[in-house]
């Protein structure tokens, strides 16, 4: 969000709160005039707190824009937790203004009530304190690509109060209630930074040296497009076994959502490199041994 899109959203807030400054600072000439007692005082206070409250919230907003990076900007969520917290401030003190003491005892009544409610909407409270921490936390944000163990896998979209909306790689919503994500483990593929090393599992026979392999294997990605070529792929020998000896193909992509395509052009370049040079992938053997007559 650029500047001008906040200076606009900061006109009414503030020109709202001059105005209450100034009744205030004017009050009592107002209350002459027009002859009423405190309570024209107190409301005009009340309202001020409202004003501020309202100017403040605004102006955290533009702050967390101006400290968020470039394409990943701070949850709704937490934008919208400052905002009420900032209201209920202002509720308070209003409410404090119009009842005095009295006010304490009122919320101190109002505690069983409360409770109850939790317990009959504890899922909803969950869902929500779990929302807030993932917004404090910051595991991921907007924009980024996620794995959520069991879960879902995708690009989240918006991270609610009691829901976090994934857009998975088919192009399909996934809803997931914010207490569930908190307790599964989560792969940001987007921090600290886009790009990210993936790998691939090849399995040649023992008739292809290790050295020989690997030769063949780093010159066909030589011709990959979509993988990044700085820092460049690598070979590493993950098993040596009965069946065929094991490569682990590792190589860079720029982002996750091409993560599909990536794999299946390696694949492919891959495929077409080892057949070229009349290589072959393990395979069953079956060794017959021919039985020594008996003795007897």
């Amino acid at each position: 969000m650029n500047t001008k899109f906040h200076a606009r959203r900061l006109v009414w807030p503030t020109a709202f709160s001059i105005l209450c400054a100034g009744l205030i600072l004017f009050s009592s000439h107002i209350a002459v005039l027009v002859g009423t007692d405190d309570t024209l005082s107190t409301s005009i206070t009340a309202l001020a707190y409202f004003a501020f409250a309202w100017l403040a919230s605004r102006v955290v907003s533009a702050a967390l824009d101006a400290a968020s990076p470039r394409n990943r900007p701070y949850p709704r969520l937490l934008r919208d937790l400052i905002a009420a917290l900032l209201f209920l401030v202002a509720f308070g003190a209003a409410i404090s203004l119009f009842l005095g003491q009295g006010a304490i005892g009122a919320l101190a009544g109002s505690g069983l009530v409360l409770a109850m409610l939790g317990f009959a909407i504890r899922n909803v409270v969950a869902d929500t304190l779990s929302g807030i921490a993932l917004g404090v936390e910051g595991p991921f944000r907007i924009g980024d690509w996620i794995d959520i163990d069991s879960l879902a896998r995708g690009k989240v979209i918006e991270i609610g109060w009691r829901t976090t909306r994934i857009l998975t790689r088919d192009s399909t919503y996934t809803i997931i209630p914010n207490s569930q994500i908190a307790r599964q483990r989560i792969t940001n593929y987007s921090a600290p930074r886009p790009q990210y090393r993936a790998q691939i599992a090849i399995t040649l026979d023992h008739t292809m040296p290790v050295g020989r392999a690997r030769e063949v294997m780093l010159n066909a990605l030589k011709d990959a497009k979509l993988i990044q070529q700085d820092p460049a792929p690598d070979v590493r020998v993950l098993a040596y076994e009965e069946g065929g000896i094991t490569y682990a193909l590792r190589f860079w992509l720029s982002r996750f959502d091409l993560d599909p395509d990536c794999r299946d052009e390696v694949y492919s370049l891959v495929d077409d490199a080892l057949r070229d040079k009349g290589y072959l992938a393990p395979h069953r053997r079956i060794e017959l041994v021919r039985a020594k007559p008996s003795s007897f």
